[in-house]
């Protein structure tokens, strides 16, 4: 028996009904109109995504391509509800502030998603590892930081700052290039490779001769050239966000200096901006984009000529089907529920990096691609080649 309670008490609305257990189990009225009520459809899953870069469409293009990834698992899995995306911007880092992406973190949670997709950067990722972890929120960023992992945090590698330096300092022995000058920027992301970087020339056996550190966000590197060139390296090695390996190569141009020069995968920024790879021209660097790649092939037939280059696609539609993968395999769609659904999703195909690339994840396992994942390209007149090395 039920304790009586002051008028207005919570439990008041189910006496009237007959008691807690009539209360509960009671369903609303149907009406003669058989489209069932609001009440009764299953509410959509709300899924955030937080950008920390501008949107020219406000993100509609990236989220476009992740409902196809969304799609292609809700046509194989029972899902008993639809996907919702609820979108929040905020420039981060290197160019905007921590700040702006902890209030699109917040925005998120409190619009009450059940998971975050994003953000994109290193540097926002470190932000947002710690918001995501006191929230208790699973997020997959898709930088290149495996700091970014946490409990809640996933990550899909676009890029690697530990794996590359060792494989940009591989292709510069296999080439002869045992002297180097190192350019990095003065960023968590430069920091985090130039540390690699050397740990792999000291393991190969290659003399760094020269360094220097710059800004992100530098404009004029003529005389941090200058500087490196006297000291006649037989290579030259670019490491950070990509946003300074610009006014590098001009440097590197108007100088007239005939040297191989190697990055990472920050020129993967010649996609979006074509004209800054005619000072890239013969550069050697990391990508995540394979030919040979099955899955990126069909997406790219599906999608047709709307399809943009790079790794963007691949990883858009990728982050689609892991999130409803995700879903599909929650048995609680809560947090912790989807949760747990990322650490059920195993050796998925993936869509970037080689033929043969997987994804999942497990626990403690927060790293998505599994194989080689990594891709050295060159950019040519105006193209990027892979190089089978």
């Amino acid at each position: 028996m039920i304790p009586r309670q002051k008028p207005g008490h919570p439990l008041d609305r189910f006496r009237s009904t007959g008691g807690v257990g009539a209360g509960w189990l009671r369903l609303p009225a149907m009406s003669n109109d058989p489209t069932p009520s609001d009440s009764t459809e299953p509410a959509p899953v709300r899924i955030g995504i937080l950008h920390d870069r501008l949107q020219s469409d406000g993100g509609a293009g990236f989220e476009r391509i992740v409902t196809i990834g969304v799609d292609e698992v809700m046509a194989t899995r029972e899902i008993d509800r639809p996907i919702e995306f609820i979108h929040a911007s905020g420039l981060g880092l290197p160019t905007g502030t921590a700040r702006a992406v902890e209030d699109a973190f917040a925005s998120l949670v409190e619009r009450g998603v059940l998971a975050i997709i994003g953000p994109a950067i290193s540097d926002n990722g470190l932000v947002a590892r710690d918001l995501a972890d006191a929230a208790r929120i699973p997020c997959i960023n898709y930088t290149g930081g495996e700091q970014t992992r946490s409990e809640w945090m996933f990550h899909y590698q676009v890029g690697s700052l530990e794996d590359e330096p060792t494989v940009l300092a591989r292709h510069l022995l296999k080439r002869g290039l045992e002297t180097v000058a190192l350019v990095h920027d003065r960023s968590p992301i430069g920091q985090r490779m130039a540390t690699y970087f050397d740990e792999a020339c000291a393991s190969l056996g290659i003399d760094l001769v020269g360094r220097a550190s710059i800004s992100p966000v530098s404009k004029d590197l003529s005389e941090v050239t200058a500087k490196l060139r006297a000291v006649a390296p037989a290579g030259l090695v670019y490491l950070g966000l990509g946003l300074s390996a610009f006014p590098l190569g001009q440097a590197v141009a108007q100088a007239g200096w005939e040297v191989p020069v190697v990055a990472n995968s920050a020129l993967m920024f010649g996609y979006a901006y074509p004209e800054w790879t005619k000072v890239w021209e013969g550069w050697v660097y990391a990508d995540a984009v394979s030919e040979d790649n099955r899955l990126l092939a069909h997406l790219k037939r599906e999608i047709g000529s709307g399809a943009a280059p790079g790794p963007g696609l691949a990883a858009a539609y990728d982050l689609g089907r892991l999130v409803a993968e995700s879903v599909g395999r929650s048995v609680h769609l809560t947090r912790e529920g989807l949760r747990d659904g990322l650490e059920k999703i195993k050796l998925l195909p993936a869509t970037i990096g080689r033929e043969g690339t997987t994804m999942g994840f497990g626990r403690w396992e927060r790293s998505a691609l599994k194989g080689e994942f990594l891709v050295l390209r060159q950019w040519r007149d105006g193209r990027t080649l892979e190089l089978d090395d």
